[in-house]
């Protein structure tokens, strides 16, 4: 037999012995069809910890009387669900960098806390709220200056389920009720996109964060471009047709939006945040020179161009006027809107499924959970608790 014959037919039987040792291996898998498997899977997507034999029979019993749910509720019980899972889904949104390697501050907790607490969630760009440590565990104090009342619950190994309480911004900072606007007022989020700049990365990482949305996502040439900052170039380089085809899509619809900002800076001198009430921030006319003729920023009121257009497709609430003045109107008409709903629902899908969407019946999914997001006021518990049952047997 000719030689490169024989080394063909070498090739061909380790071909049909592999393929036979993997027909062996699937064969010999354990399927996670029953009970007690499903939710062992259950527990680990959820809470990132295995089960004890106890949880794991009451989850197996709930699931054998058709009750998936219940079992994820279950699991939700275990620490590790906010230590752990949770601590670790909101850390990115916290900085530029969207690094899940960052102390724990006010922006992470308050996300943790709303979600055990069940409360709206579409609040979270809005309310006078945020979360801080027990009064019993002898931390220091919440301080606007610094992040050492978080810092310290980390070091200390605080669980978070049992270690939070739910108070009010404007009782802890020097922030009026009306100035408050959930996370985008908090400490984290301040020092991470309200310091020097423009204001601009709030927003744009709001986006990012809450609408599941870049701006390229958002470009759009067709809307006014009478709100665009003195800053903003009209000749890139020398060429205006930069900018009509490409800065005016962004700017069209950021600036008018950013404008609720106006009042907030981050100081890194006092490490605080800063809101001066019917004071437009000196970084709101950096570079006025840049284009005399543009847009000057005279308060804090702000207009939603996106309501018409192709950004109407972000789903705004109609009952919402698309225009206010401050933060907090601004959070309440992002939180109220179709994106912010899919994006936390889409989010939630990727935490607990290790995986993004990939086909229509995980879309369909998706619907079904902001469908129920919406029919539960926003409680974000349901949402986990369905992505996990979904995703039990992947």
């Amino acid at each position: 037999m000719p030689r490169q014959q024989t080394r063909r037919e070498t090739l061909r039987l380790a071909a049909f012995a592999l393929t036979a040792l993997c027909l062996m291996a699937v064969s010999l898998a354990p399927a996670y069809a029953g009970p007690r498997e499903q939710a062992r899977r259950i527990h680990d997507r959820i809470a990132g910890v295995p089960p004890t034999d106890a949880v794991l029979d009451s989850m197996a019993a709930d699931i054998a009387a058709g009750d998936a749910e219940g079992a994820a509720y279950t699991a939700m019980e275990n620490s590790g669900f906010y230590n752990i899972t949770l601590k670790n889904w909101a850390a990115p949104w916290t900085n530029r960098e969207q690094s899940v390697f960052v102390p724990l501050n006010d922006y992470t907790a308050t996300v943790i806390g709303m979600v055990r607490d069940e409360i709206a969630f579409n609040t979270l760009l809005s309310a006078d709220i945020v979360y801080v440590g027990n009064d019993n565990l002898g931390l220091p104090g919440y301080s606007m200056a610094n992040n050492s009342h978080y810092e310290e619950m980390e070091d200390r190994g605080i669980d978070l389920k049992t270690g939070l309480r739910r108070t009010e911004q404007s009782t802890v900072t020097s922030l009026t009720p009306n100035a408050t606007a959930g996370i985008m007022t908090s400490r984290a989020a301040a020092e991470a996109f309200f310091i020097a700049g423009t204001n601009r990365a709030m927003f744009r990482f709001t986006m990012i964060n809450h609408l599941c949305r870049d701006m390229e996502e958002v470009h759009d040439t067709s809307r006014i471009p009478d709100r665009i900052r003195q800053d903003v170039s009209r000749s890139p380089g020398g060429d205006s047709r930069v900018f009509l085809n490409n800065c005016i899509g962004c700017h069209n619809g950021m600036d008018p939006m950013t404008q609720a900002f106006a009042y907030y800076n981050f100081n890194p001198d006092s490490g605080s945040i800063e809101y001066t009430e019917g004071q437009v921030q000196p970084k709101y006319f950096n570079n006025a020179d840049n284009f005399r003729p543009g847009f000057s920023t005279p308060d804090d009121s702000w207009d939603n161009y996106w309501r018409a257009g192709k950004n109407s497709l972000l789903g705004w609430d109609p009952n919402l006027g698309g225009s206010g003045s401050g933060a907090k109107s601004l959070g309440q008409e992002l939180g109220n809107s179709d994106a912010f709903a899919e994006c936390q629902a889409t989010k939630v899908f990727e935490a607990v499924c290790f995986r993004g969407p990939v086909n229509g019946d995980d879309r369909a999914q998706i619907d079904s959970m902001v469908a129920s997001l919406r029919g539960t006021n926003y409680k974000l518990k349901q949402t986990f608790a369905e992505a996990a049952v979904y995703c039990m047997g992947d």
